[in-house]
């Protein structure tokens, strides 16, 4: 049903409710950054063991974070179409809308190994936790020589069992945003000669980029069917374009029909 934006402007409990909305997202931020500083520093001890168990920790982190931010702000987490993801070695290639991306995916799969910007890796803990993971680094000035390390590294994680998760666009584009897909994740695709897994998501309209305002709500990952191995580059790029854009553009959309505060707080 259409919403009455007039009766919105004058309902008294409006304000009342955006204040309620602040604190929320003030007392989530709060205790997010304690609970990962909790996790850096009294599992700093985990470096010295066995990945899997870093990795356990990791996964740890991100399902103890979700737990927060549904018990604080009242947004919660709904995974779809998990029956996409074969056993074994993958590449992912996900929507990436917002912070949230980074830490909430890896505790729905099995063992990521994430391709990440190479200064990231140089943070204290982080960073090194980072490369106790064997995520994938990448060094984008360095151009060619990068490309080939990418596709170095991706390869003997994929030769391990694990799904490579790559952010297409490299970046975070807030929902709406025109997409920009690129080269990196076609040569991984060309290289691995592995089933890709395209995910879409609408975590953007509820932890938006750039801005500590946390939205009550749904946040909807979804897994879609795999693009199989050996097209052309060309028809890849466009099959996974078009399959992660359309399902993203479906679950924006279906977010606002479901949650009329949306607006307000990611235009």
């Amino acid at each position: 049903m259409p919403q009455n934006h007039s009766q919105g402007r004058n309902d008294p409990s409006l304000p009342q409710t955006e204040v309620l909305r602040m604190l929320r997202s003030i007392a989530f931020a709060v205790v997010f950054y304690l609970n990962t500083a909790a996790f850096l520093v009294l599992g700093s001890p985990l470096l010295l063991g066995p990945r899997r168990w870093a990795m356990l920790g990791l996964k740890a982190h991100a399902h103890a974070s979700l737990w927060w931010l549904e018990v604080i702000v009242g947004t919660r987490l709904e995974v779809r179409g998990r029956e996409h993801l074969p056993e074994g070695a993958v590449l992912v290639a996900a929507k990436h809308q917002s912070a949230w991306d980074t830490f909430a995916l890896i505790g729905l799969l099995r063992d990521p190994a994430r391709v990440m910007k190479a200064e990231l890796g140089w943070i204290p803990l982080y960073g090194w936790f980072s490369h106790k993971f064997r995520h994938i680094f990448v060094q984008r000035e360095r151009g060619p020589s990068a490309l080939k390390r990418l596709i170095r590294d991706a390869k003997d994680r994929a030769a391990s069992g694990r799904e490579v998760v790559i952010f297409p666009e490299g970046t975070r584009r807030a929902p709406g945003a025109p997409p920009d897909y690129k080269p990196g994740v076609v040569a991984i695709y060309e290289a691995l000669a592995l089933p890709c897994v395209p995910l879409a998501l609408n975590s953007g309209l509820f932890w938006p980029r750039r801005r500590w305002m946390r939205v009550p709500g749904t946040i909807v990952v979804e897994f879609l069917p795999a693009i199989p191995p050996g097209l052309p580059r060309a028809a890849f790029r466009e099959a996974l374009k078009a399959r992660i854009e359309t399902a993203t553009d479906r679950l924006v959309n279906e977010a606002h029909s479901a949650n009329s505060a949306l607006g307000a707080q990611t235009s």
